[in-house]
């Protein structure tokens, strides 16, 4: 991950003009935004001291309050300052785990009693682990392959997704976004790369949104779907880390009692229960 730190940092100063923080252009420059020795002076710390952080041969103990500092002057959200503090650690093997991760009975219990909410569980790497009946009536994850039950492969390889999500490139943005955090978060995962190399190979969107290093959490929002049975969706959705598995997130779309889309969703749950 260390030419990761260096391609946030350096994308993360191209957004920034020297007017914006009180310094002068001093006429044309050469590359968009602040300059490594300008962050350096902003941020209180040596201009060889920065330069060897965006390379990634900065001291491993760097400190919080020297990457706080780079923040600051980055104008980092919470988001992405979260992010600098977990790439610009030392690497850690990530710990073994069982292959094939497992949702616990109780979260795939609470997920069937949801029989109104359709709800999914995302794990590493974004695959979908679990769902109940609606949530798999609306995304079709039982009639994909095991290996294709994953977000970012649906959404940049398969041909229907831009007329399944109307609002697609909001949703491609958000997926790459999202997905970056677990690659910080895991930066030794060998499927992570895998799956990042196969899409760059595949999807020319995907190469370009990764190139732009935006770091996002969906932590709640609202997605709109245009599905083949219901017609089109508007589901507000929220998300729920699973106590017991921080890697384990519960997605539960929450349309408004008696909205459109809550009658929707009722007929949809009656028809994919008399088909089955």
């Amino acid at each position: 991950m260390d030419g990761e730190l260096g391609d946030f940092l350096r994308s993360r100063r191209a957004r920034i003009q020297p007017e914006e923080v009180g310094l002068p252009s001093h006429g044309r420059r050469r590359v968009p935004g602040l300059r490594r020795e300008e962050v350096a002076q902003l941020a209180g710390v040596s201009v060889d001291y920065y330069i060897r952080l965006e390379q990634g041969r900065g001291p491993g103990g760097v400190s919080d309050a020297v990457l706080d500092a780079v923040a600051r002057v980055l104008r980092l959200d919470e988001t992405e300052h979260a992010y600098l503090l977990t790439v610009a650690r030392p690497h850690r093997k990530s710990t073994a785990r069982p292959a094939g991760p497992r949702v616990r009975p109780g979260v795939q219990l609470l997920l069937d009693g949801m029989e109104r909410t359709p709800a999914f569980v995302l794990g590493r790497r974004m695959d979908v682990l679990a769902w109940n009946a609606l949530g798999d009536a609306v995304n079709g994850f039982s009639a994909l392959a095991p290996a294709e039950r994953n977000i970012p492969r649906q959404v940049f390889l398969d041909p229907a997704a831009a007329d399944f999500y109307p609002d697609w490139a909001a949703v491609a943005a958000q997926t790459v976004a999202n997905l970056r955090i677990d690659a910080g978060r895991h930066p030794d995962d060998p499927r992570m790369a895998a799956l990042v190399g196969e899409l760059s190979l595949k999807s020319a969107d995907f190469r370009r949104l990764w190139a732009d290093h935006e770091v996002k959490e969906c932590a709640y929002g609202t997605k709109r779907i245009q599905h083949p049975v219901a017609g089109l969706l508007t589901l507000p959705y929220e998300t729920l880390t699973v106590p017991t598995d921080p890697d384990q997130t519960i997605v539960a779309y929450t349309p408004e009692p008696g909205s459109e889309t809550a009658e929707r969703l009722a007929l949809l749950g009656s028809w994919k229960a008399t088909a089955v």
